[in-house]
């Protein structure tokens, strides 16, 4: 029996890690009917995507409960402590409710796991078991409505076990190739696997090969598709010192004098996608949700670790950017939001992702750059990251740090000496999680 959530993290650890998913669903559905299947106990809004799905998942949340709903969020990967992935009413779950709620399935789990030995097939793994433990605490506690982003992909996810009442899907761009498949149709096809019958489809703005997947699968068996640009849209998006202000127009009408404490364009675009994909859950996308509501769900709306401004002196600024679609909207961000600052980088990447393309994206925003490592075991190695660097900002540029921290710190003091204005922490959420991790750390000595 588990007794703390360090223990219950060595449990899951134990099994195929998270970013070796398997694609299959039938071993997470055989352990969710022994369970009772707990995630058909409660209404869902599924939320794919290549970017920006996390951010997408909260706001949808955060206007879901403004409605007193009791709501149900299930993201991933967390940045700092795994309960950040398991959120009740906006909150996340106490160590007690995961520790609790694990041992009371952990026995399901590992009677699948011997079936699926005897079968020769691998025992469940990181994802497939957390995912069980989402849905089983969401029944538990119980939760109206569930917001669940999925882990990788869409059709082989585990959270498809689940059926969606509308089925989100946030920009698709070239991500994780070597599992989804290697073009954008490939990519987006695989995505619409989340999409079920009867269900409201809502898209941000996509690629044409990506939204002629989303519209085949849509015609085969969903209910319509509602894409941004034709259905709704942000627009007059104003940049300001905290935040930015903005409108949006839906197929409900239109919502005016918006403000959000987030930063960059594509977050109010992340807004409307947001917004219309409550007005189909709860209207069919026909009935206007009040003005109050939307106001004040985003006026104190969070994203860690997306654009996060954690320190104005100097101006620090952390961004899970770790594919060439997030980097082009952090440099967009930069330039629109922040006036272009003259930047120190801190750049760890993770294997298996678009370095280069990565790495030149950035290149004009970031005057200098400290090149680090998370402690992920995925870590492209300092010094082969650093040659790559080299290439697009020259060797006297570049710098090589032992941790995220000590980069961090050298960051700070090359400001002053170079006389620069900003540093920007990011190209993996593992870096991103590393430097938050110490920021709070800080605050507390504070």
């Amino acid at each position: 029996m588990i007794k703390n959530v360090k223990d219950l993290e060595k449990a899951l650890l134990a099994r195929m890690p998270e970013h070796e998913l398997r694609p299959r669903l039938e071993p997470t559905a055989r352990a969710a009917a022994l369970l009772g299947d707990p995630q058909k106990l409660y209404r869902i809004i599924h939320v794919t995507g290549t970017n920006g799905k996390t951010s997408t998942t909260r706001m949808i949340e955060r206007l879901l409960r403004e409605h007193s709903l009791r709501t149900g969020r299930f993201t991933s990967p967390h940045l700092t402590k795994l309960n950040e992935r398991i959120a009740i009413d906006g909150e996340s779950v106490s160590d007690e409710v995961l520790v609790e709620i694990w041992n009371d399935i952990e026995p399901i789990l590992k009677l699948v796991d011997a079936e699926l030995d005897a079968e020769g097939e691998q025992a469940l793994t990181y994802f497939e078991a957390l995912t069980l433990l989402a849905f089983a605490i969401f029944a538990d506690a119980p939760v109206d409505v569930l917001v669940l982003e999925v882990g990788m992909g869409g059709e082989w996810d585990s959270t498809n076990v689940a059926d969606g009442d509308v089925a989100v899907f946030t920009p698709i761009a070239l991500d994780h190739v070597d599992r989804l498949g290697h073009t954008i149709s490939e990519i987006a096809k695989t995505k619409a696997g989340i999409i079920k019958s009867g269900a409201v489809v809502v898209s941000a703005k996509q690629p044409p090969e990506a939204m002629m997947q989303l519209q085949s699968k849509t015609k085969e068996i969903a209910e319509r598709l509602v894409s941004y640009g034709n259905d709704f849209e942000a627009t007059n998006v104003v940049s300001e010192l905290k935040g930015q202000r903005f409108e949006l127009r839906t197929l409900a009408g239109e919502y005016k004098d918006l403000f959000m404490p987030l930063y960059g364009e594509h977050q109010a675009e992340n807004a409307a996608l947001a917004v219309a994909a409550v007005e189909a859950f709860l209207g069919n996308g026909e009935r206007r949700i009040l003005d109050d509501i939307v106001r004040v769900s985003f006026s104190d709306i969070v994203s860690p670790g997306r654009l996060q401004v954690v320190s104005r002196e100097p101006l620090t600024i952390v961004d899970g950017a770790h594919n060439p679609h997030g980097a082009r909207s952090l440099v967009k961000a930069l330039a629109n939001s922040f006036n272009s600052p003259r930047t120190v980088g801190v750049v760890g990447i993770l294997n298996g992702k678009n370095v280069d393309e990565m790495l030149e994206t950035l290149a004009g925003s970031f005057e200098k750059v400290i090149i680090t490592a998370s402690h992920s075991e995925r870590s492209v190695e300092k010094n082969e990251l650093a040659v790559l660097a080299a290439k697009f900002w020259g060797d006297e540029a570049i710098s090589i740090s032992s941790s995220v921290s000590r980069a961090i710190q050298e960051a700070r003091e090359l400001v002053v000496s170079a006389g620069l204005e900003a540093i920007v922490i990011t190209g993996s959420l593992s870096v991103v999680g590393e430097a938050l991790v110490m920021v709070q750390e800080e605050n507390n000595e504070d």
